[in-house]
């Protein structure tokens, strides 16, 4: 029997558990008014394209304005307490990522709970790592670099943009699979670490292909795998590092839509429907990958059902690593 993408989001919905009306909807069009995209980091970081895309398909789908409000601090924390605050009547959602879920499996105190405060949506959009390594470092694959790493413990290091971040975990979760002692060595900004892998100050990154793979075509770096569970289509013939020999290195930063608590189920089900359909279109892709990014959906409760693991994940790599967020 033929079941419509709304049926299909209003399950995904109810199996998240995370659905209740609160706000009477009867007879009210949605949405009748604007609609604001809370982003919680500033204009011009790495959540700013996929918002912008964000806002200009959804605001065609549902004929209404939707205003990206950037609301920085504190690692994101500010803005997502402010999307857990607000009135949960569908005019006011908001962009989360893996800095939510890092802070909540790091920190004592966060402002909200990640789990009970938000309505999952879906994810929109996936920038996908690779493993490379400053040419100087005699490997060409993966498990060569395991091997000599292993065989000189401490005396190889990985670069990333601060302690807790993606790239931090990355490396660390490197460490952890292979049993290797790589030294970890933070810069004040991704970009910062980039420019010393490049300059040879470090060994090696795991790192995003929006930085990875201008580097990789000229040379100044050596891609070894895909720290994720597909190819690129930047590099298909770099392995995943499943297929390159290391399973379970994986690392994917990722942007999604929520609510907050208690938004009603249609409003959450009308805001499905508009990112499905984005998800589908060309140009919103073309849009996306011209930054490195993969437009990406999926149900609530695949979406909820991620950010548990990505947590643990997180937490993990934490606890082994003796990871502190500054």
């Amino acid at each position: 029997m033929f079941e419509s993408p709304t049926i299909r989001l209003a399950a995904g919905l109810l199996l998240s558990g995370s659905v209740v009306a609160a706000v009477p909807v009867a007879a009210q069009k949605y949405p009748d008014r604007p609609i604001r995209l809370i982003v919680p980091f500033a204009v011009g970081g790495s959540y700013d394209p996929v918002a912008r895309v964000v806002s200009q398909y959804l605001g065609e789908d549902l004929g209404q304005q939707l205003v990206v409000d950037n609301r920085a601090g504190a690692s994101g924390m500010i803005g997502g307490d402010i999307i857990a605050r607000a009135t949960p009547d569908g005019y006011t959602i908001g962009m989360l990522g893996n800095n939510h879920t890092i802070s909540t499996a790091l920190r004592d105190r966060v402002p909200y709970d990640l789990l009970k405060d938000f309505i999952p949506i879906s994810r929109v959009g996936l920038v996908d790592n690779a493993v490379v390594v400053h040419p100087s470092v005699p490997v060409k694959t993966l498990m060569e670099l395991v091997a000599l790493t292993k065989a000189n413990p401490g005396k190889f290091n990985f670069g990333s943009g601060g302690t807790a971040g993606t790239t931090h975990f990355g490396g660390e979760l490197f460490n952890s699979l292979a049993g290797t002692k790589v030294i970890h060595v933070p810069y004040k900004s991704g970009g910062g670490a980039v420019a010393a892998l490049v300059a040879g100050e470090v060994h090696m990154m795991v790192l995003n292909m929006i930085n990875a793979d201008p580097h990789m075509r000229s040379g100044r770096m050596r891609g070894l795998a895909m720290a994720a569970k597909q190819r690129h289509p930047l590099a298909p013939h770099m392995p995943t590092t499943a297929e390159a020999g290391m399973p379970g290195l994986e690392m994917t930063q990722w942007y999604g839509v929520v609510a907050p608590q208690r938004t009603p189920k249609m409003v959450l089900v009308t805001l499905g429907n508009a990112l499905q359909k984005m998800s589908t279109r060309d140009d919103a892709k073309a849009k996306l990958a011209s930054q490195g990014i993969a437009v990406h959906f999926e149900t609530p409760a695949a979406f909820a059902t991620f950010m548990r693991e990505d947590i643990e994940l997180y937490r993990r790599i934490g606890r082994e690593a003796n990871i502190k967020p500054d």
